[in-house]
């Protein structure tokens, strides 16, 4: 999606191939341990009504097996006119997981308006993941770009400083103890529980404010290439009774990419 979003509309429709690398792998801007680096080519397909496609896929040597993902998206992009603009697709996930492997979600619905008044972009992102379990993401975004075009022998350079606000819900499971309305009840839950009281499993579905990100993506066209660095850091907050065990973390990410122009001459 964001090498779609570097193409002008004006250009007609575009096949971009492209080839990303992460320093980190995160899941809800939530580390997952993995420290090593990972892969992700892909293809997109612009057509100029709006309608695009991805494919992209995932490899770290850190997963078992070590190519664990591929996601195919489907959407539609809408000029409204020069500043405003929406974008909404549907997402796929096909893992490769092995036997006690679980996913609670394999779908995403997403829906993205955005307001441009150069060189300033707001954002508001909303997605719906659903499968096993659902679960609602929002992410508001402020950036701020400042290009040079025709720098040097380089069609165009940008920096986007950029803050994100990731909010979201959860379901959470806790365990409630129940006082025994009788000294039968209270004999049984001890030789069931080792205690005198009920242990309930209670599940709690609980929103709030899950992280925040500030991003200093770096990109450089010319001609048909793309390229990209960005540096980006995280502060991810705990839900409302959820362990606090999560740690600010940082990665790098890039990505090369090669556009295909398929307007007819």
């Amino acid at each position: 999606i964001d090498s779609l979003l570097t193409l002008d509309s004006d250009l007609g429709s575009q096949l971009a191939l492209r080839v990303g690398y992460n320093s980190n792998v995160l899941s809800a801007g939530r580390t997952l341990g993995i420290e090593n680096f990972g892969l992700a080519p892909g293809i997109s397909y612009y057509h100029k009504t709006g309608l695009y496609a991805d494919v992209s896929g995932f490899w770290s040597k850190d997963f078992d097996p070590s190519y664990y993902l591929t996601v195919a998206s489907l959407g539609y992009m809408r000029d409204f006119n020069r500043h405003i603009s929406v974008m909404a697709g549907y997402d796929r996930y096909f893992y490769q997981l092995p036997d006690d492997g679980y996913i609670p979600y394999a779908n995403t619905l997403s829906i993205t308006p955005t307001l441009e008044i150069k060189p300033i972009l707001l954002s508001v992102n909303y997605s719906f993941y659903f499968g096993d379990q659902h679960a609602n993401r929002i992410m508001p975004g402020l950036s701020l770009t400042l290009e040079k075009k025709k720098f040097k022998q380089i069609d165009r350079i940008a920096v986007t400083p950029s803050v994100f606000l990731l909010m979201g819900d959860e379901i959470l499971t806790e365990l409630e103890f129940v006082a025994p309305v009788s000294l039968r009840e209270a004999a049984e839950n001890y030789k069931k529980y080792g205690t005198r009281f009920k242990v309930v499993q209670v599940n709690k579905r609980v929103f709030g404010v899950m992280n925040y990100a500030i991003s200093i993506p770096l990109s450089v066209m010319h001609k048909k290439w793309g390229l990209s660095f960005t540096y980006t850091y995280n502060i991810p907050k705990a839900l409302p009774g959820e362990p606090n065990t999560l740690s600010e973390s940082t990665y790098l990410s890039g990505s090369l990419m090669y556009i295909i122009d398929l307007k007819r001459k």
